[in-house]
């Protein structure tokens, strides 16, 4: 399928900053991030081999773009004595250790794992209709993101187990990347349900015509 110049450009950014992290965290032997990137590669390819039956919207596309860009950002960017991932964003709330809220860390799995909820959505949208009850599907789909989540929890493991040194952090840390997934996937709902009612009407109208 040939890409449109919208897709072109998303390609473009991609290539871009991987390239450009890649080669930063391959000179600084920052091998933990060099796997992430790689995670990263397979999933992008795997988006772009299957967009011709995916569809995805370029609201997704970008989303996840922005996505991998504050993951690379994250585990590369200097921030005092550390980097961007534990960079302190608002003190709700300090229990000490890694418990505290807010990170940029728990921002980023909060903002990706809403934009993996509304690839969830997409994915499953072929299969609704007017009879769809919403009720049970919103928390299929919440679900449906979780798990995604848990493999990104999954992938994190491995660098753990196959790295001396890596920012993973706790189990502090690994149940508030949960809590902030969950977050996301919440808030998402909440925008697929309000962009619903906003196309229910335009379909009610040709219907009627």
């Amino acid at each position: 399928m040939a890409l449109t110049r919208a897709q072109w450009i998303l390609f473009l950014f991609n290539a871009l900053y991987i390239l450009g992290f890649a080669i930063y965290y391959l000179s600084i032997q920052s091998y933990e991030f060099l796997w992430y990137i790689a995670v990263m590669i397979f999933f992008f390819g795997l988006i772009a081999i299957t967009l011709h039956r995916s569809h995805f919207t370029n609201t997704i596309l970008w989303g996840l773009s922005l996505w991998g860009l504050l993951h690379v950002m994250g585990g590369g960017i200097p921030v005092g004595d550390s980097v961007l991932y534990a960079y302190r964003i608002l003190p709700l709330y300090d229990g000490g250790g890694d418990f505290f809220i807010l990170k940029f860390d728990q921002f980023v799995h909060a903002f990706g794992f809403g934009v993996s909820t509304l690839v969830v959505h997409h994915l499953l949208r072929p299969y609704l209709n007017e009879r769809t009850n919403w009720k049970v599907v919103y928390p299929l789909i919440i679900a449906g993101a979780m798990g995604l989540g848990a493999l990104n929890e999954i992938v994190e493991f491995i660098a753990v187990l196959s790295f001396s040194n890596t920012g993973v952090g706790g189990y502090a840390n690994t149940g508030l990347d949960l809590v902030f997934n969950m977050i996301g996937a919440i808030i998402a709902i909440f925008f697929i349900h309000f962009q619903r009612k906003k196309e229910r009407p335009a379909k009610e109208t040709v219907s009627m015509a």
